[in-house]
């Protein structure tokens, strides 16, 4: 408790000293002293964050895959209190899992979308990302799972239902790349407003944290890279999603604190969305928002910890966050205002700690493989490879690698080479 009132206390006196007669900040902010465009991490720290990034979102996404989107009373009633990776009893889908059964520590569309993004980064010769080359990346992809069906025969059933949830997965995003790639501005304006049905979608979250690796200590540069990356993103979700590469790369240094990561959503804003007329910045709000939720859960339980001798928020406490949570739903659960509010909610009041985190995430339900495995790459990322829950971590790797041909260990190796070979060309 006492860790997460001196957070909140430094955080409130920065913000109230930036802060105009409104309660918000009015001019386009940048982080002070921003490191130089050199890699700052040693090669074992730097593969240490990569791997923590990339593992730690799996362990999220697999944490919240055997309940995606259920109520809490049904996870409740089917699993208790979500404490650990659990076997998957569910439907196949495009966006969900690809394999019935999967055994604990399979994994969703969220780890597929960071093995596309690692692929997508290796390919690159400059710090500077190109989106058109990361939408082309996405249309490689989409044409090659559909070049499954030109070989199939009719009674290959498995297969064809296979190569199915593989092309659908990225359909929508095959309708928003093409006319970006063939210059038709028109028709990739049509496409993005009607990307899932024109809603919100958290589509930049599923992939931005990724980006930040390639910054580490430089949450503005990584911030800039996403949003530009942040094609299929309606509205204010560019600017959420670009702050979760922000604050991935703040949390990439060597000795990183918790307020490092909350200054990135108070004073990095190159797009300026702080200026916004009459409307301002929705990404901030939600962070005031997370903040308040947070205070008043903890505080209606300080008297009950008080009175049991604790330290720890109590369960009642958590179920207080749940509640006031609730009251901020939107219509589709994952939506990316929603998403923000949720992952920033945990953080806080768990106070950064990985495990704490997710298991918040997990339990609140909604688009909970979501919301853990964004919160999970941002954290591990923040604390490392080596500080992840031992059981877990080897757990997402093995079944992983076995039931779904991704190589978690293989790809980070390989990203942290690349991120090397790119800062030593910058010398």
């Amino acid at each position: 408790m006492n860790n997460f009132k001196a957070l909140i206390l430094l955080f409130l006196l920065s913000w109230i000293s930036s802060c105009g007669s409104d309660n918000r900040p009015q001019e386009k902010r940048g982080l002070t002293n921003e490191p130089a465009p050199t890699l700052s991490l040693s090669p074992a720290e730097l593969e240490d964050k990569v791997k923590g990034m990339l593992i730690g979102s799996a362990i999220g996404d697999a944490m919240g895959a055997p309940t995606e989107m259920w109520g809490r009373d049904d996870i409740n009633r089917e699993y208790g209190w979500v404490t650990q990776l659990d076997n998957m009893v569910r439907e196949v889908s495009p966006e969900g899992i690809w394999k019935v059964n999967l055994p604990a520590g399979g994994t969703t569309d969220d780890t597929r979308w960071k093995k596309l993004t690692f692929e997508y980064m290796e390919k690159q010769n400059d710090l500077e990302l190109d989106p058109l080359q990361f939408s082309e990346h996405i249309l490689e992809e989409y044409e090659m799972y559909f070049e499954d069906f030109r070989t199939l025969q009719p009674e290959e059933t498995e297969a064809l239902e296979y190569a199915n949830l593989r092309v659908l997965w990225l359909q929508e995003w095959y309708k928003v790349s093409q006319p970006l790639l063939d210059n038709n501005l028109m028709g990739y304006q049509k496409a993005l407003g009607k990307f899932y049905g024109g809603e919100m979608v958290c589509a930049g979250l599923l992939y931005s944290p990724a980006l930040g690796l390639l910054y580490p200590g430089q949450p503005e540069k990584a911030y800039e890279q996403a949003f530009n990356l942040s094609l299929f993103d309606l509205g204010y979700a560019k600017d959420i999603s670009a702050l979760s590469a922000g604050m991935t790369a703040a949390g990439m240094t060597a000795a990183g604190k918790p307020e490092n990561m909350l200054d990135v959503l108070r004073m990095v804003d190159p797009e300026s969305y702080f200026k916004s007329r009459l409307v301002g910045r929705s990404s901030y709000r939600i962070l005031q928002t997370a903040l308040s939720i947070v205070e008043e859960a903890k505080g209606s339980s300080i008297m009950e910890n008080e009175l049991a001798g604790q330290d720890e928020p109590s369960k009642a406490a958590i179920m207080k966050a749940f509640e006031l949570l609730d009251e901020q739903l939107q219509d589709m659960p994952f939506h990316a205002g929603e998403i923000h509010l949720q992952v920033l909610t945990a953080m806080l009041f768990s106070d950064f700690e990985f495990l704490d985190t997710l298991v918040f995430l997990v339990n609140f339900g909604r688009d909970n493989d979501t919301t853990a495995a964004v919160a999970g790459a941002i954290l591990g990322a923040y604390h490392g490879f080596e500080n992840l829950p031992e059981t877990m971590k080897n757990q997402v790797i093995e079944v992983n690698k076995k039931e779904l041909d991704i190589d978690l260990i293989g790809l980070a190796e390989k990203q942290t080479a690349q991120i090397q070979s790119l800062y030593s060309r910058k010398e």
